[in-house]
């Protein structure tokens, strides 16, 4: 995928803080390059330009892409699925997005980042209802439960195990049997991403 092999923290360093709370990002306060990437970057101590209204809606559009590492067709395809049928684009979009089987795993505290996350899915580790699911945007439903073989897995279950991802309230963990179930559909407000995700429809519906 074009955004997981990207230096992760780049996006982070234009917009000033870590997408995903990292400690080691280079945003968080005393790191060296704690000023947005490129050459020009250090020439203004940090100061960022003022968005226009255009480049605002932008930029929340790629803090979702960036947050959750999907393609720009990705979230595309999201967006359309979303806009369709009732009830709200924005909140069918962001809990679809929080529902994808890699953000199940990265909230649930089984991998340090969503790019392990991804990781572990594509290489058949993670289990959704005891069938192995190597396909990170398969949608998890409520009452499914996720879990790691450790006899299979052991290495990825030691990971899964050291955990301590604060776990929101809509997901119930297991870590040590290394089970995670979606106990109901996730509220918009609950989901812990720093996005405005009325700014993001409004980007696509320009």
């Amino acid at each position: 995928m074009p955004t997981a092999s990207q230096a992760k923290h780049k996006f982070c360093r234009r917009i000033g803080e870590c997408l995903w709370g990292c400690p080691n990002c280079p945003t968080v306060k005393g790191k060296a390059r704690a000023f947005p990437a490129g050459p020009h970057g250090a020439k203004n101590g940090g100061r960022r330009a003022k968005l226009t209204t255009y480049g605002e809606l932008l930029l929340e559009k790629q803090k979702l892409r960036n947050y959750y590492a999907i393609s720009e067709k990705q979230l595309r395809i999201a967006y359309a699925k979303a806009k369709s049928g009732t009830g709200q684009t924005g909140d069918k979009l962001f809990i679809s997005l929080e529902t994808r089987l890699d953000a199940m795993v990265y909230r649930a505290g089984f991998a340090p980042t969503i790019f392990a996350a991804k990781q572990m899915v594509s290489h058949g580790h993670i289990l959704v209802d005891g069938k192995r699911i190597d396909r990170s945007s398969c949608r998890v439903k409520e009452g499914q439960v996720i879990s790691i073989v450790a006899e299979k897995s052991p290495a990825i279950a030691e990971i899964a195990r050291s955990g301590n991802a604060v776990v929101p309230a809509y997901l119930e963990v297991d870590l040590e049997n290394c089970k995670a179930t979606l106990v109901r559909m996730p509220q918009v407000d609950e989901i812990p991403v720093k996005v405005k995700i009325m700014s993001v429809i409004e980007y696509y519906a320009r």
